[in-house]
């Protein structure tokens, strides 16, 4: 019997370069306690237990859009409308319980679904007109804030305390919402590792033809990755409503970069075809101790800015540099 070429795709993938290995996996830690060494000797109060602590209950939010975000650009997309596609989701929750007087579960899963459908419209538009997603998306973007101003008459929605549960904090001071991150980020990592699904889409990443040819068609997959994204952008969504107490229109505004950066600077390649959630984890704790670091020893806005995006060019030049070793070594 012929044997399809998605049969055994993990060792063809591992011998591509399309998992990452353990080598980036020390990089990304040696790199992320060299910074926190460095805040600390510029910083009396930057290594402590109330700096961690609120570190790991800001950062959730973050967490799950960069684990959908790993998934989008692992199949060769991206997805620019996240950030608005939160705030999107925040808002159908505030209409729902501050409108409607729906409790808090229908509102939470109307928010989610919002958010869905928003990634679905994405990734079908994408796969069905062929259209690149980074025209897609940013007109989505535009689009979700739009609706997302609509229902809130432009102004923040006080939602109270119905979703504080979340935040606060349980045992050694971490939330609800961080635990269920680290649940999201370890769900995701066994799939794109040990699931067929998640071997498809390191193969449509990675040579989509073949996929095709193997008589796997990527258009249903393509779609469905869209569509997680904009379900984790309605969690995350739920996780800023905790802190805050309220649904703000302009929430998420610019988070898609920082998603983006979080993402990149874990491996993951802009090219498609390579990527791990355990790295995109790792991504996310050096943006946000980058953020928390610079905040602390007080520099200023112009600053943060040209440190941060001096990371995120460092990370996509390196994401090159390791695409062409790939290549040349096939």
């Amino acid at each position: 019997m012929k044997t399809s070429p998605m049969d055994t795709p993990a060792p063809a993938g591992k011998r591509s370069g399309t998992y990452l290995g353990l080598g980036t996996y020390l990089g990304l830690a040696g790199a992320l306690l060299a910074m926190v060494v460095l805040f600390s000797l510029l910083s009396d109060h930057f290594l402590s237990y109330a700096t961690f602590s609120t570190l790991a209950n800001q950062i959730p939010d973050l967490m799950v859009l960069a684990v959908g975000m790993t998934f989008v650009l692992i199949i060769g997309g991206i997805d620019l409308s996240v950030g608005s596609v939160l705030a999107l989701a925040a808002s159908a929750v505030s209409v729902a319980i501050l409108g409607w007087g729906w409790s808090v579960l229908p509102a939470a899963l109307l928010g989610m679904g919002c958010a869905a459908l928003a990634g679905t419209i994405t990734g079908s538009i994408t796969v069905a007109w062929r259209i690149p997603s980074f025209i897609v998306s940013l007109g989505v973007l535009e689009m979700a804030r739009g609706v997302a101003y609509q229902m809130t008459d432009s102004r923040t929605a006080y939602i109270g305390d119905a979703f504080a549960w979340l935040s606060n904090p349980l045992a050694f001071g971490v939330s609800p919402s961080f635990i269920i991150a680290l649940l999201v980020i370890i769900v995701a990592q066994l799939v794109l590792t040990r699931s067929v699904f998640g071997r498809y889409l390191i193969g449509i990443g990675t040579n989509e033809e073949a996929v095709r040819l193997a008589g796997i068609d990527p258009r249903p997959y393509k779609i469905l990755v869209f569509s997680l994204m904009g379900l984790l952008a309605g969690l995350a969504a739920l996780f800023q409503i905790s802190r805050l107490e309220a649904a703000d229109p302009n929430a998420g505004s610019g988070l898609e970069l920082q998603v983006i950066a979080a993402v990149v600077i874990g491996g993951t390649s802009l090219m498609g075809g390579r990527g791990s959630v355990i790295s995109t984890f790792f991504g996310v704790l050096i943006i946000s101790v980058l953020a928390a670091g610079l905040a602390q020893i007080g520099a200023s806005e112009p600053t943060k800015r040209i440190i941060t995006g001096a990371v995120i060019v460092i990370a996509v030049v390196l994401d090159t540099y390791r695409s062409r070793r790939a290549r040349r070594r096939n």
